[in-house]
């Protein structure tokens, strides 16, 4: 399988939530699946069927989480020389050549991206156009309502 990139503090996110998982959540499942068996009839019992979907959930994310960090190349962008160039990582500050508009993005993986935090997905097509591109570069995103310049006002490695 291939590597899948993720920053130090993404990598960071997901072994937090993988303990939260593992140390606090499967115990109190298995602890409302023994308080619903306790109640008899399992057949038609809501509570034990709510508690085993909860289960199954959880289960479920923790093998997911477990084989992304396996499989996860971990990247620290702070000890990395680009010499000035977009990397997988920085933080790029950008203008909209048109309309003027600012942004900030930093460029991270697809697990870590939530536009509304700033982090863009390596795959996004912002990120596509940015990387490799140095401060005062202009480049064009393919957005679908067209063509969208952007200047690179700064390029961040923290």
């Amino acid at each position: 399988m291939n590597k899948v990139p993720l920053t130090v503090t993404g990598a960071t996110k997901l072994r937090e939530e993988l303990e939260e998982l593992k140390s606090v959540v499967r115990p109190r499942i298995i602890a409302s699946i023994a308080t619903a068996r306790a109640h008899g009839d399992l057949k038609e019992n809501a509570e034990y069927h709510a508690a085993r979907e909860q289960q199954s959930f959880a289960e479920g994310r923790i093998a997911e989480i477990e084989s992304k960090l396996s499989n996860a190349q971990i990247i620290d962008v702070t000890k990395l020389d680009a010499n000035g160039r977009v990397i997988f990582g920085a933080t790029v500050a950008i203008e909209g050549i048109e309309s003027e508009q600012r942004f900030t993005y930093q460029i991270v993986g697809e697990d870590e991206a939530d536009i509304k935090q700033g982090r863009i997905s390596i795959g996004s097509p912002i990120a596509r156009a940015l990387i490799g591109k140095e401060v005062e570069d202009v480049v064009t995103v393919k957005a679908p309502s067209g063509d969208v310049d952007y200047e690179i006002l700064s390029i961040q490695y923290i």
